[in-house]
């Protein structure tokens, strides 16, 4: 398949005069796939017996974006490599040469912490932009053999972000080639594949990951005119077939808000709610009492979950003790659980009872901070929805059709 120009851009990076690549933009632009074929090349032509870094926001998510899509290239069968979970290192062998790329997460301040005392030929960092700053820069200073270089990679954020102020907008002074996609760039994706994803995705997550913008965050988080999430309460309940499950946001003297969900295998039905405002009533509840309110939320269901904000021990503690559910901790990735929960509203994937009307007001009030110097959103009005990104995030992206 013929690459496009950007595409052929990376490839010929190790050859140019600058120090560092950095490739933003759209989704599914083909940059990460060329990004780690490139850096392999160029390790295993210019090096041996040389150490690199390859940083990403989570170990994970590095493994999962990089390492195993490269290996199951076909391509990378021109080397022998091995990646070693247990110690987080893949070794690359061939043309008679070696070398070992360390894989390292760095969703925090403390991750640097991991990379020091490295003496480094190379780094690759996957979604720059979700990386800490610290650890990115404690990355590069450990690059200090001979011919080493930085690869960057991100779909674009805040334009506050440090990266886009001290590495995008100032790629020249940084010595870096700077290269800009959109699905256009990507000549392996059809019309149709490129329409779908278009459809997929609105407001700043369109801007961002369709057209590789970097732009603010702002106005209303879920801008949901004209599309139609509302269903009457008899069409969310519709005939009791499906997994039922519940999603909580605990709060003491903010709301406490719980979800009761229908899951089927193409939509997933908010059909009721149990929403508490301790400021609103004058008085707060106890964990036994909220507890109360769950089960006669689940009541006459087999809910399968009830899925419950992490840092909400004592009410975990208290499920945990009736034994009639079992409880899990959410996944409270925020930003990543409001994309995929705005396309699922946007998709029809996602419905709502008209009857739960803390959910619904919710919706109308929660918004970005466009005062914050990254992504952010503003701590009021958010309760039920963030119960409804728990679903999303922990549960309903793995079990509805397409989201997978």
């Amino acid at each position: 398949m013929p690459l496009s120009e950007k595409q052929l851009k990376i490839l010929a990076f190790p050859y140019s005069r600058y120090q560092a690549l950095i490739c933003y933009g759209s989704i599914r632009a083909g940059k990460t796939s060329l990004m780690s074929v490139a850096f392999v090349d160029w390790m295993m032509r210019e090096f041996d017996r040389q150490h690199f870094i390859l940083l990403g926001h989570t170990v994970g998510s590095a493994v999962r974006n990089v390492i195993d899509p490269y290996m199951a290239m076909t391509y990378s069968d021109k080397y022998q490599t091995h990646y070693a979970s247990s110690a987080g290192v893949m070794t690359i062998k061939g043309n008679g040469r070696e070398n070992y790329l360390h894989v390292f997460g760095a969703d925090n301040a403390r991750s640097f912490q991991k990379i020091q005392g490295m003496t480094a030929a190379g780094l690759l960092v996957d979604e720059v932009t979700l990386c800490d700053r610290a650890a990115v820069e404690q990355a590069m200073a450990r690059c200090s053999v001979e011919g080493s270089r930085y690869w960057f990679n991100c779909n674009p954020d805040s334009p506050r972000h440090w990266f886009h102020e001290e590495w995008v907008l100032r790629s020249e002074d940084m010595n870096a080639l700077c290269l800009h996609f959109t699905l256009d760039d990507n000549p392996g994706l059809s019309a149709e594949v490129i329409e779908r994803y278009e459809r997929q995705y609105h407001g700043v997550f369109h801007d961002r990951y369709i057209k590789g913008l970097w732009v603010v965050a702002e106005g209303l988080v879920y801008q949901l005119d004209g599309v139609d999430w509302k269903v009457p309460h008899e069409e969310a309940l519709g005939d009791g077939r499906g997994r039922w499950i519940v999603s909580c946001d605990y709060g003491i003297t903010n709301p406490f808000a719980a979800l009761l969900w229908r899951v089927t295998p193409s939509c997933a039905y908010v059909v009721d709610e149990y929403y508490f405002d301790s400021k609103r009533e004058g008085r707060r509840k106890t964990d036994a009492e909220h507890y109360e309110a769950l089960d006669r939320l689940c009541a006459g269901r087999n809910v399968e979950a009830v899925i419950v904000d992490p840092s909400a021990s004592s009410f975990k503690e208290e499920i945990w003790r009736h034994g009639k559910y079992d409880c899990y901790d959410a996944d409270n990735d925020v930003l990543g659980g409001i994309a995929v929960t705005d396309q699922m509203l946007h998709g029809g994937a996602v419905k709502v009872s008209a009857g739960c009307a803390g959910l619904i007001a919710e919706l109308g009030m929660y918004r970005w901070d466009d005062k914050a110097a990254r992504d952010a959103v503003i701590k009021e009005h958010d309760h039920a929805c963030d119960a409804m990104r728990y679903a999303v995030n922990t549960y309903l992206k793995h079990e509805l059709r397409g989201y997978a």
